[in-house]
């Protein structure tokens, strides 16, 4: 007789088996790992094959990889961030879902023959997209804090936000409220208040002191727990009120923004993230009604065409009201156009308040599914038009394409890039300068510096910007430096160049110290020590002693950042650093200093 340990290790097998080589041939055609999971779910689903079974049961532990993004997400997020999108979020957002839902819901109606009330509460999820597509996209492309990003991205957070009203519109549509014990819409919304408050505040006085502790302690694994422990715990809380746990789980992650752990989160949640969202594709995989599709096809794939189409004009116009470029305008369109994953949440609670039949929700989750497995060419299309690059093209910029070959690639044009590119002309290098700030490129153009727009942390604008050729490039990104996995995936692609980084923070030297870059600089070290000269001197300090100092310092930060990489703990080494009423270690003491290496062998770039 099977045991439940049983069934999830043959399950896991069949899936994962399956899943990995649809997802390496769908990448190796250029037509994405979603797609390849949403085939390899068909194929082993109850429509097809059967090999495995339960599909509902695995959505529910999928949609933990939902949650998940959305708290990747929210710890990009800073509170003060937020506040700024405020009209974004609830401006764009808002025409978005209801211009869109209502249109969506007009075409269901003249064309379907359902009810008003049943039209709506099909018309209305339909309005939404997919956010576990699209956000994951726009962060591996390095876009999500462009323009072009943040409106997305705003319009998919509204999306989010407006679950909680949608369900309640559905049961007042309802003639039998799917939920009978669920609290009136007006009791939600103090519930949303009050739980975003509650999660706020113990962010703030109960787990940033506890991952303060656990930092200390140098336990890295307890991160881990921890950080999954704050997503499924607000999103529980989330769920027990009637509300959405991708929010909850969004709200710790902003509440985490500012936190000195965010790195340490990030990089520990993340592979959770990417499973349990492959694991989500698979099972839409698996849930697809392929009879309903084969029962009346040409209804399925014109509905989903409408969708698409619905969707993408009604994008386009608010865009352009927003007065955003024309092409930028078509690639957000296009970007959002699909169905989205909470629309099988809504159809449920339709069917459940008996606005629809079975046959109907299973019909309108074929067509959402359909939608969603169009997204990788959707993309690829709104690509060619370009978002918000195709804004500076007809603003005149050029792109890194059509930069000559050159010695040095340089990315990101702000103050720090700009001293680094005057040292390397100085010397006579050819520089390929890459920024997304449009207006600063102009600035540069009219003082005779060729810079080209473009996302210089992606891999594909760095083949063309002539990277695989380029002796050297330096990553001089404003802000809080660029990502591990985006610096890893750069010196995996062009090992041939040496690689230099721009870092925020020691934390951030710590988690690149292991990639094998030719330098790296914290950006206010040398400005800090500069300082701390001028101070000295100001004090009538004797010269020699002053370099005397600044030496011993050196020396001393460097070595306690390599105990820190040695031992993954931020406490060590305290004995190297001056404290009031009390003297360093002597940097003779091997017991505590230990050997330089590693970190230390790029030297003082890395301090």
């Amino acid at each position: 007789m099977a045991t439940p340990t049983d069934n999830l290790l043959h399950d896991g097998v069949i899936m994962l088996g399956v899943a990995v080589p649809a997802v390496l041939l769908f990448r190796r055609f250029g037509l994405g790992a979603v797609l390849g999971y949403l085939v390899a779910g068909m194929l082993i689903g109850p429509q097809m094959l059967d090999l495995v079974g339960d599909a509902q049961g695995k959505m529910g532990i999928a949609e933990i990889g939902i949650t998940l993004l959305l708290f990747l997400v929210g710890l990009e997020l800073n509170p003060r961030r937020l506040w700024e999108l405020r009209k974004e979020i609830f401006g764009f957002g808002l025409a978005q879902v209801v211009l869109a839902g209502l249109a969506i819901s007009a075409v269901v109606f003249a064309f379907t023959g359902f009810s008003r009330a049943a039209a709506l509460a099909l018309g209305l999820p339909l309005a939404l997209s997919s956010t576990a597509q699209v956000l994951p996209l726009l962060r591996s492309q390095g876009r999500l804090h462009t323009a072009f990003g943040e409106r997305a991205f705003s319009i998919l957070l509204f999306q989010d936000l407006s679950i909680v009203p949608l369900i309640t519109v559905i049961a007042a549509l309802s003639r039998t409220p799917s939920d009978p014990g669920a609290p009136p819409g007006w009791l939600m919304a103090i519930y949303t208040v009050g739980a975003i408050v509650a999660l706020v505040l113990a962010g703030r006085y109960v787990l940033t002191p506890a991952l303060r502790l656990i930092g200390n302690l140098g336990e890295r694994e307890m991160f881990v727990a921890t950080g999954l422990f704050t997503v499924l715990a607000a999103s529980l809380l989330m769920e027990m009120l009637h509300l959405s746990t991708a929010l909850g789980a969004f709200v710790a992650g902003v509440m985490l923004a500012d936190s000195p752990y965010r790195h340490e989160l990030e990089a520990d949640v993340e592979p959770f993230r990417s499973i349990l969202l492959g694991l989500f594709f698979l099972t839409v995989g698996m849930l697809l009604d392929l009879s309903a599709i084969a029962t009346r096809p040409l209804f399925v794939l014109g509905l989903a065409a409408a969708l698409i189409i619905v969707k993408t004009v009604v994008l386009y116009g608010i865009a352009r009201l927003a007065k955003m470029e024309h092409r930028s305008a078509i690639a957000l369109g296009l970007l959002l156009s699909q169905g989205g994953e909470f629309g099988f949440v809504l159809f449920g609670q339709a069917q459940a308040g008996h606005l629809i039949a079975p046959e109907a929700a299973s019909l309108f989750s074929a067509v959402v599914t359909l939608s969603m497995a169009t997204t990788p060419f959707l993309m690829s299309l709104s690509r060619r038009f370009g978002g918000e690059a195709a804004g500076a093209k007809l603003r005149g910029l050029a792109g890194p394409e059509e930069a000559a070959q050159a010695s040095a690639v340089v990315i990101g044009y702000g103050r720090f890039g700009q001293t680094v590119s005057q040292m390397l002309l100085a010397r006579g290098l050819s520089l390929t300068i890459i920024d997304l700030d449009a207006e600063m490129i102009d600035v540069s153009a009219r003082m005779e510096m060729k810079v080209y727009y473009g996302d210089g942390t992606r891999i594909d604008l760095l083949r063309q910007a002539g990277a695989d050729e380029a002796k050297l490039i330096c990553l001089c990104i404003d802000g809080g430096g660029p990502d591990v996995e985006i610096v890893r995936a750069i010196r995996e692609a062009f090992p041939q160049a040496r690689l230099f980084v721009r870092l925020f923070d020691r934390r951030h030297a710590l988690a690149l110290a292991d990639l094998g870059l030719a330098g790296m600089v914290r950006e206010v070290y040398e400005s800090a020590i500069c300082m701390g000269r001028q101070v000295l001197e100001s004090l009538e300090v004797e010269a020699e002693e002053v370099d005397r100092i600044e030496t011993d310092y050196r020396d001393r930060d460097l070595r306690r950042l390599q105990l820190q990489h040695d031992k993954s703990d931020l406490r060590t080494g305290l004995g190297l650093m001056y404290r009031p009423g009390r003297d360093a270690d002597s940097l003779d003491d091997a017991d505590e200093v230990g050997e330089v290496r590693g970190v230390g062998e790029i030297g003082e770039a890395k301090a």
